[in-house]
């Protein structure tokens, strides 16, 4: 695909989505990783659209992730909430696996607010901990960014020494001592997948400053920071990393951990709503 019918294609979707929700605008957007979907009950009076039907948008193949857009109110506050993205591993290139990041960023919504499964490389951190992001480590191999530039979205060379905003991640940590609930702050390293990591490549990511790994959200948050949204991230550690524990890594201990997770994710990124609607 060339750049200029990506940028089209990105066009077309965000039409599609205008023309099914009206007058509707989002201004923060949550991403639902896996296992995390059943958060969207929370959005007062929710149109639900399938992502099967806008123009273009690549579909998820990975378990935990519905595929869908819901739109609507959280604490007052218009959202869009994608329940699943598609990820490199599934065979997509950067551009599909950043496409909804690009629509979004078009749509005028001001806060991109991520989440995810990880595996926990900190000692500290054990299954169900929650650790908002406050740096990453791009382990992929690829930047979502690379090809002709783009000056209608982002300048050829964006900055990413705020790629997670500290507005945001203190709003976060607000919300959270508020609601009880414990968090760490956290350097999140993302490989491609979809094979787990070794435990050799796992005290590598320690060594360079990793606190949890994941095979995502890296491309999204690249994209989000250029198209000028501000960034959020929070990750639930689902299992220890490889080396980390005895137990066989497998994506039904990742839905399983992240389902009993998914009420205090829930709950924080509620927080976090109604902290940036009371702004």
């Amino acid at each position: 695909m060339t750049d200029e019918r990506y940028y089209e294609h990105v066009q077309e979707a965000l039409g599609y989505l205008q023309s099914a929700s009206g007058s509707f605008r989002p201004k923060t957007a949550v991403v639902l990783g896996s296992g995390l979907g059943d958060i969207s009950g929370r959005v007062r009076d929710p149109q639900v659209i399938d992502t099967k039907d806008i123009p273009h948008w690549p579909r998820s193949t990975a378990p935990g992730h519905a595929g869908q857009v819901v739109l609507g109110k959280i604490e007052g506050r218009p959202v869009a909430l994608l329940k699943g993205r598609v990820h490199y591993y599934e065979g997509y290139d950067m551009k599909e696996v950043t496409f909804s990041t690009r629509v979004l960023g078009m749509w005028g919504v001001a806060q991109y607010v991520g989440t995810n499964a990880s595996g926990g490389i900190d000692a500290r951190l054990q299954p169900g901990g929650i650790v908002l992001i406050e740096d990453h480590i791009n382990y992929m191999g690829v930047n979502p960014l690379r090809g002709a530039a783009e000056p209608r979205w982002n300048v050829r060379f964006p900055d990413m020494t705020r790629a997670y905003g500290p507005r945001l991640l203190d709003l976060c940590e607000k919300a959270a001592l508020l609601e009880g609930i414990h968090t760490e702050r956290g350097v999140y390293i993302a490989f491609s997948g979809p094979s787990y990591e070794t435990p050799a490549e796992i005290g590598m990511a320690r060594a360079l400053g990793a606190s949890v790994v994941g095979m995502s959200t890296v491309p999204e948050v690249i994209v989000s920071n250029a198209m000028g949204m501000e960034t959020a991230v929070i990750s639930c550690v689902s299992n220890l990393a490889a080396g980390m524990g005895d137990a066989i890594l497998s994506e039904e201990e990742v839905l399983s951990a992240m389902r009993e997770a998914s009420g205090q994710v829930g709950t924080l990124i509620c927080g976090l709503i109604k902290q940036l609607e009371a702004l």
